[in-house]
């Protein structure tokens, strides 16, 4: 069983930042590229970024290019999300996902695993 488990979401105020984790445990699995995507209530889910485990390539969203930073440590098998300059819009549940094939890394079905999504909350 593959496991994703996200953690570091909270209530923030609007300009300040977060810091989010996913980390991979459960049997052995092969990573072509990780990502976050998030969803607030009554909207669809929305591509956030994505990083290349071999080589370091990170893609972002339109909305979050130039504030959110994300990186990975392939010896602890995890991802890192700075948020930084949040907005109230950025206030949705934050999923972690796993991709082993390269491809359109903004398409939820290119991924074959998910986390169970962390809450963030950014008041005005």
């Amino acid at each position: 069983q593959v496991q994703l488990v996200e953690s570091g979401g909270g209530l923030v105020q609007a300009g300040g930042s977060l810091r989010l984790s996913c980390a991979a445990s459960g049997r052995a699995f092969s990573t072509y590229a990780r990502g976050w995507f998030r969803q607030a209530p009554g909207k669809e889910r929305e591509f956030v970024a994505a990083i290349k485990w071999s080589g370091d390539n990170a893609y972002y969203g339109d909305s979050v290019k130039g504030r959110f930073t994300l990186s990975r440590d392939i010896a602890k098998n995890s991802v890192y999300l700075q948020m930084n300059s949040l907005k109230p819009e950025d206030t949705a549940v934050y999923y972690c996902a796993s991709t082993r094939s390269p491809g359109d890394y903004s398409r939820e079905r290119l991924y074959d695993y998910w986390g169970q999504g962390t809450q963030v909350t950014v008041s005005s």
